[in-house]
């Protein structure tokens, strides 16, 4: 590979509600939170996931994942996708916690159990995980 390597991917989100959007990606989603800063010109934090990977989609894959999770075109250019463990059980705790569920569970023709969410403070993110056939959510 030629020119400098990138050792880290942050994706970083403006949210209205600082203390919920932890609440809701800390407790509910089960990201570890590796910093937190509380300062007078505002409140930020850091939650380490084990893994990064960016996906890039052209128009027309993202036109077909979306139809797949969801039923019609909706994600904007940035969609995050977290794999969890179970993503029905994740998906249900993030509608309780006041995400909005417009993707239901469902295995997908790529190998992974999927739901699509909008958390609380807007972002579309798709949850995957363990296909009931039997692969891993790091796959």
């Amino acid at each position: 590979m030629a020119g400098p390597r990138t050792h880290e991917l942050r994706i970083a989100l403006t949210v209205p509600d600082f203390d919920a959007a932890v609440a809701f990606y800390g407790r509910v989603l089960g990201l570890e939170l590796a910093a937190r800063w509380d300062q007078p010109a505002g409140n930020g934090g850091i939650f380490e996931i084990d893994r990064a990977t960016l996906e890039i989609l052209d128009e027309r894959m993202a036109e077909g994942v979306d139809d797949f999770e969801v039923g019609r075109r909706v994600s904007g250019p940035v969609r995050i996708a977290l794999g969890v463990a179970d993503a029905d059980a994740t998906a249900h705790a993030a509608s309780d916690a006041g995400a909005e569920l417009i993707g239901s569970p469902q295995d997908s023709p790529w190998g992974d159990r999927v739901a699509r969410v909008v958390a609380p403070e807007g972002m579309q993110l798709t949850l995957f995980g363990t296909h009931q056939g039997g692969r891993d959510a790091a796959g």
